[in-house]
């Protein structure tokens, strides 16, 4: 039967865009083909596709650079349908359904909410968003070379990619069949099927066997993969060729990374080498310990800056320093052990973690939404002016941080907490960003945040439900803020640098 004939949206809904490329700073992406297909979660077969070129506002737009990157041109636009011509389609088969689809967190899920945001309509929402960037650089690491979908392709001989839509979507899923087969071989014999004895014959590049460092505190669901198996590989069977149990594990691998895995995957009665669920609680539960150690403020040390009676009930924020507080010198950064194995870099202040509190912080962009998480929930972040105190701060973590990050072999690109000439803006400035702490279906702010009054007075905020625009009508641009904050590091979809962490938030009224 049809699942589209039952209302059934269960299926995976692997998509992909192909778009026009700026010329300019400033003009935006104009999106020129849409591809899908949707895929059975338990089996991995394609059971619908939809695809469509779709003809920009502006056939201008399509400039030579963009022709040599998907081969589209403007007359094989000129008669498409407009965006808004197909967007019941596109709703119908995003709306409700787990996103998948390489870089789309970064790239595809903003273009299609900016798309429909142009035509006056609501974007459709996943229940859930696989990655396959994110996913395979956690699982699968640089033994494929820097994984773009070109060259997974080529490690696995899948041909060449096409940049088309539905051509990619459907190498997408096949990259994902081969390597989770390989993973799945790994884990079953783990001691044998070694680097050393296996080679794979086709083309790779390899990284160091160094132990790699992560930067970032692992989504619980992305590190049920990242936990899973060796770093060892062999060369890659089709998951076609498996018996139906062994692709049993294949779609747990991708189940896990949306917490859906089917409890019909594997029988009871068996002793599944491959089973991730204890493994799963076991790593939701450190990850909430963790979540809960890091938003506390460090004991009261010989550092104990004086923030703490600058805002009236701040007594549980001991140990955030000020600025004119931080000896340059003394910064360091040193490698955590955390997650089976995995690091973290984190950044020290005579050897205690620096945590800073800013007083009267300017605004200078207001919330932004624009980058989304596994949920499709926007990432909240905020754009503030920095003193030339902070600055110099500032730098020094990001030289001490990048200094063991250089060391651990990532190809990522390392970006500077403070950013210079920001949208022809010369002052500099850094993003705080607002974090979310999901419960089951509820999201809410992992900030405190308060308002202050004209006469000095501080109220802490209820928020009933996860609101990003009522947020944003208080922290606009101009306002200005106190800001305690962490310093975390992260490496996440090719970028690694450090993001500063609001613990706690006071909006001065305007």
């Amino acid at each position: 039967m049809d699942p589209m004939a039952t209302g059934d949206r269960s299926e995976i809904c692997f998509f992909d865009l192909e778009t026009t490329i700026p010329r300019r700073r400033g003009e935006g992406f104009s999106i020129i083909e849409f591809g899908a297909i949707l895929v059975c979660p338990k089996r991995l077969v394609e059971l619908k596709s939809f695809a469509s070129l779709v003809r920009p506002d502006d056939l201008s737009s399509i400039s030579l650079h963009s022709v040599r990157c998907n081969g589209i041109s403007g007359n094989d636009v000129a008669k498409a349908p407009s965006f808004s011509e197909i967007a019941d389609q596109v709703h119908d088969i995003l709306q409700g359904r787990v996103w998948a689809g390489h870089n789309i967190v970064k790239f595809d899920c903003l273009r299609i909410r900016e798309a429909f945001e142009k035509i006056g309509r609501p974007a459709p929402e996943p229940k859930g968003i696989i990655d396959s960037l994110t996913l395979l650089s956690q699982r699968f690491g640089k033994r494929a070379g820097n994984m773009k979908m070109d060259t997974l392709a080529n490690y696995f001989e899948l041909g060449k990619q096409k940049h088309r839509s539905l051509d990619d979507v459907r190498m997408n899923l096949e990259v994902l069949k081969y390597c989770a087969t390989v993973l799945f071989l790994e884990s079953s014999l783990p001691d044998i099927l070694t680097p050393d004895i296996v080679v794979s014959p086709g083309p790779t590049t390899r990284s160091s066997i160094k132990s790699k460092l992560s930067f970032e505190t692992p989504n619980p669901d992305l590190c049920i993969l990242s936990s899973c198996s060796s770093s060892k590989y062999v060369p890659a069977l089709s998951p076609t060729d498996l018996e139906d149990g062994e692709q049993h594990h294949i779609v747990s691998l991708l189940a896990c990374n949306t917490g859906e895995v089917n409890s019909d995957v594997t029988s009871p009665a068996q002793t599944d080498p491959f089973d991730m669920s204890r493994l799963k609680n076991e790593i939701k539960t450190e990850a909430f310990k963790l979540d809960v150690t890091e938003e506390k403020p460090e004991l009261q040390s010989p550092d104990v800056s004086p923030a703490t009676a600058v805002v009236e009930g701040c007594s549980g924020y001991a140990g955030f320093l000020e600025p004119n507080e931080v000896s340059i010198t003394s910064i360091s950064a040193s490698s955590v052990p955390q997650y089976r194995g995995t690091h973290r870099i984190k950044l020290l202040h005579k050897n205690v973690a620096l945590q800073l509190f800013c007083s009267c912080l300017r605004v200078r962009f207001g919330i932004s939404k624009k980058f989304l998480d596994q949920a499709g929930r926007p990432r909240l972040s905020f754009m503030v002016d920095t003193s030339p105190i902070l600055c110099g701060i500032l730098d020094a973590c990001d030289a001490a941080a990048k200094e063991i990050f250089v060391g651990c072999g990532s190809s990522s690109d390392w970006r500077h907490v403070v950013i210079r000439n920001y949208n022809y803006i010369n002052t500099p400035t850094a993003r705080l960003h607002i974090p979310t702490i999901v419960n089951g279906d509820t999201a809410q702010y992992g900030t405190e945040i308060h308002r202050k009054d004209y006469s000095g007075n501080v109220k802490k905020l209820e928020f009933n439900e996860f609101n990003a625009d009522e947020l944003s009508n208080m922290i606009r641009t101009g306002i200005s803020v106190d800001a305690f904050f962490g310093l975390d590091t992260f490496d996440y979809q090719q970028s690694a640098g450090i993001r500063l962490v609001a613990k706690k938030l006071v909006i001065h009224s305007s």
